[in-house]
């Protein structure tokens, strides 16, 4: 983005439906937003995907398509006394207005109840846009009243595309001519987010002062390094920083992890933002071998939600540090990722019959739960018996991780089940 300069994906923002690039499952021909729309009557939603997807495009195309009165608010710098305005003039000019509220993940309690009475009513049609799930940050009343689309990063057809028509904007503005000899690196810089795609783009063009620019893969790199921090002053770096965060706790560097840590707070992301991740990590990378650790990212979660900052930055430092100490197993991660998989192969595999309950007495009849035999009846609490369907009988799906406490785990499991799972 180049001050005094419209950015590129401004310019380029589509008009019509029809020029709006990606979301094919959502606006193609026969998509359930798009048959909504040919119909005239569209649901209060919330639009939930990473930045740069189009989630602001989409809800002003919405708007222009059912002409509409169109409100745009943003989570960030509004309160319920902005909210309650644009309720009233919306009521006041017949309703059937449509709100868009920019991240609304940002929104407390008191703000997304004041929006309740006019969703309800139909005084508005509420579109809200969340990087965030929507089920943890849109309280149960409003969510209720909207439905959930899901937009994807943009694909590689539509990234190229967007670049096509960037440059032959740049072209006629500078009139230069341009040649893209090496597209990875902007495809990779963009992380799927045209704004960053375009941002990039401008940058990387705007940096040339010869009659002929080309483009290549080191020219792009060099010239977003060299722009890092007018390239992000924006944040659309959230995703590098969180990224690296993760992987420096993963990768057991509670230096590296607090440093980004601190670039992220001090950048005003959202302390619950972080805690959240955190919770999930202490499963998917910590699990079995320290259960301790989700007990302590839950806690950190709570206590941040409580206490809010600065003083939640303490919290955060303590539970990252730990995290990154900790010793790694993605044991329980794998174990699901697996069993999802043999789900998709094998479909819905009956349950054992022994397995099954038999809350009626016909049911009892039929056999159900007949032969089952309760593991507190017997020594250690065990008594070795099938539980799988009979079609994956005896595949593992836990491995535990090598380290003391799955080390431990493992050992039991063989003692109970001998060969069966080659523990």
């Amino acid at each position: 983005m180049i001050p005094g300069i419209i950015p590129l994906a401004e310019i380029l923002r589509p008009t019509r439906i029809e020029d709006y690039l990606g979301q094919e499952h959502l606006v193609g021909e026969g998509a359930i937003l798009r048959k909504s729309l040919e119909s005239g009557v569209v649901p209060s939603m919330i639009l939930w995907g990473p930045p740069g997807v189009g989630k602001t495009t989409l809800a002003s195309l919405i708007s222009k398509y059912l002409t509409r009165k169109f409100f745009t608010l943003s989570a960030v710098n509004s309160g319920v006394k902005d909210v309650r305005s644009v309720i009233e003039t919306a009521h006041q000019s017949g309703g059937n207005a449509i709100l868009f509220i920019d991240e609304i993940h940002r929104f407390s309690k008191s703000q997304q109840d004041s929006l309740l009475g006019a969703v309800e009513k139909g005084t508005i049609t509420l579109i809200g846009a969340t990087t965030e799930n929507p089920s943890f940050e849109v309280i149960a009343p409003l969510l209720s009243r909207c439905q959930v689309y899901i937009l994807r990063e943009l694909g590689e057809v539509a990234l190229m595309e967007l670049l096509s028509k960037g440059i032959s904007l740049l072209e006629r503005e500078l009139g230069k001519a341009i040649f893209l000899k090496e597209n990875e690196a902007l495809l990779r810089i963009s992380g799927g987010d045209a704004r960053k795609l375009l941002n990039a783009l401008e940058l990387a063009v705007r940096s040339q002062t010869t009659e002929i620019i080309e483009l290549t893969n080191d020219g792009v790199f060099k010239v977003i390094q060299q722009n890092l921090v007018m390239y992000d002053k924006n944040g659309e770096m959230h995703y590098d920083i969180i990224s690296a965060f993760i992987k420096s706790l993963r990768g057991s560097d509670p230096n590296a992890a607090v440093y980004y840590l601190a670039r992220m707070l001090d950048a005003g992301e959202d302390p619950k933002f972080v805690a959240r991740r955190m919770v999930i990590l202490a499963s998917e990378d910590i699990g079995n071998a320290n259960p301790n650790a989700l007990l302590l990212a839950t806690g950190c979660f709570q206590a941040v939600t409580q206490i809010g900052m600065p003083e939640g930055r303490i919290v955060l430092a303590q539970t990252a540090t730990y995290l990154a100490t900790s010793p790694k197993s993605n044991a329980a991660y794998m174990a699901i990722e697996k069993a999802y998989e043999v789900v998709k192969n094998y479909g819905d595999l009956p349950v054992p019959i022994h397995l099954r309950n038999a809350p009626t007495k016909l049911m009892k009849e039929i056999g159900y739960g007949k032969g089952y035999q309760y593991a507190h009846d017997f020594a250690q609490n065990f008594i070795h018996m099938e539980y799988m369907p009979e079609k994956i009988q005896g595949k593992c799906l836990y491995n535990p991780g090598n380290n003391p406490r799955e080390n431990e785990i493992r050992s039991r499991l063989k003692s109970l089940w001998k060969e069966k799972y080659g523990y």
